[in-house]
């Protein structure tokens, strides 16, 4: 089993930034690959970031490209999602998830964190 807690949403302006944290316990957390995934009301759950064990392989969705990263400390049990120059429609749940093969892409996790929400402000 794998417990993720993640921290750091809130209300922020267009335009500014927020950094989320998501730390890992249970199970080695360098051998995991950690994915951040975002929920708006009435819309699916999407894929925004995943980055692998080592965090030498880092994925971004499309539509946050250019703005948001992820990275991780393993020494910390940890993975961050920074977010820069935030828009409305950024606004969601954000949640943590972790999967077994360690490789970050967009799909195979298993566990999940509670989210953390994040909303922007016109």
């Amino acid at each position: 089993q794998v417990q993720l807690v993640e921290s750091g949403g809130g209300l922020v302006q267009a335009g500014g930034s927020l950094r989320l944290s998501c730390t890992a316990s249970g199970r080695t957390f360098s051998s995991l690959g950690m994915g951040w995934f975002r929920q708006a009301p009435g819309k699916e759950r999407e894929f925004v970031a995943g980055i692998s064990w080592s965090g030498g392989r880092i994925s971004i969705a499309d539509s946050v490209k250019g703005r948001f990263t992820t990275s991780r400390d393993n020494g910390k049990n940890t993975v961050y999602l920074r977010m820069n120059s935030l828009k409305v429609e950024d606004t969601a749940m954000y949640y943590c998830a972790a999967e077994v093969w360690g490789l970050g892409k967009e799909y195979g996790y298993k566990y999940w964190g509670q989210g953390t929400q994040v909303t922007v402000s016109s």
